[in-house]
């Protein structure tokens, strides 16, 4: 099968200047400025198959960001070859707009003072969409994430999580053939998040959309993506399976309970409580050796639950996890 992204080698360097002065005719002058290369990227290769759905990770100024403006063209590679669908996109930009989409957290491609429904509309017409296909597909999309309360409000009063589903749509208008999405779920609730999960499967699954997914949320990771890449100081440290990380890397989960009886009688052996008053605890679970729905079997059978969380571990403990695999 031929790769629709294909990346070898690849460097991405940025020089800026510094404030200590520089040599000139062997003498340090202010004519002279210093400048400092810090490298982003640093050597990395991989391929994505049509239809993979892909988890780019790992923490904050490792390298994911800027990889992905390389291999959208935003950024032009320092060194290194990417081809993604037959171009190169620093090159070729402009068509390749017509075949991808792209949601960045940090960027916003709504107009900030119009409703949301105007921008999908301009956004038709600078695809040059069918109107009629574009009707059909904008209704698609604002069913599927559940927007139409807030399609004729500008997008400055618009929540966070609000403005982030209507992110997604305005990428997915022009039946991109690849989906780049940096931190899709921030900000969303637990139902918004499943919205936003369900409607990339759905596309992933029906349209043979590639998904490369960039995210904090673990969850994100292990619903989503069947193979999971991870960078970590510009290099990929793990490229494998999603199996494979959840297994060997995500094994412990944090369960927090809200109980209306006195918490103190709560005692579940396979479970570390690592934080306890009157009314609620944290236990912390080691998912390989005991299975949640067993805890919340014992919890349900015994307390009255007011509330109950599940969160995911940090991504920098599963960045030491890997490293600690890793290195020798």
């Amino acid at each position: 099968m031929t790769p629709i992204i294909h990346v070898e080698h690849l460097f991405k360097k940025f020089s800026f200047k510094i404030k200590e002065p520089g040599l000139l005719n062997g003498v340090r002058s202010l004519f002279a400025p210093t400048y400092h290369t810090v490298t982003a990227v640093d050597d990395i290769s991989f391929s994505v198959n049509q239809g993979e759905m892909v988890a780019f990770i790992g923490p904050n100024g490792a390298g994911k960001s800027t990889t992905i403006k390389m291999l959208t063209g935003i950024l032009h590679p320092t060194a290194g070859a990417i081809n993604c669908l037959g171009l190169e996109p620093a090159r070729d930009r402009h068509a390749l707009s017509y075949q991808i989409g792209s949601v960045f957290g940090q960027k916003s491609q709504l107009w900030f003072h119009l409703p949301p429904l105007d921008t999908f509309n301009l956004l038709a017409r600078i695809y040059e969409l069918d109107q009629k296909k574009y009707k059909q597909r904008v209704h698609f999309l604002i069913d599927s994430f559940d927007v139409s309360g807030f399609l004729h409000t500008p997008v400055r009063k618009l929540s966070l999580g609000q403005r982030m589903r209507c992110e997604v749509i305005a990428s997915l208008l022009h039946n991109p053939k690849i989906l780049f999405l940096d931190e899709p779920t921030i900000g969303l609730d637990v139902i918004a998040k499943q919205q936003v999960r369900d409607v990339i499967k759905y596309l992933n699954e029906h349209e043979q959309v590639t998904i490369f997914l960039t995210s904090h949320d673990a969850g994100d990771i292990e619903t989503l993506t069947n193979r999971s890449i991870v960078i970590n100081y510009g290099q990929i440290i793990f490229d494998g399976t999603t199996e494979d990380l959840r297994k060997n890397y995500i094994t412990t989960k944090i369960i927090e309970l809200v109980v209306e009886e006195n918490s103190e009688k709560f005692s579940f052996e396979k479970g570390k409580i690592i934080h306890r008053d009157k009314h609620s605890l944290k236990i912390e679970i080691d998912t390989n050796k005991a299975e949640i729905e067993k805890l919340l079997h014992y919890a349900l059978e015994n307390f009255s639950i007011i509330d109950i969380t599940i969160n995911e571990p940090p991504m920098e403990e599963i960045i030491g996890a890997i490293y600690k695999g890793v290195m020798p």
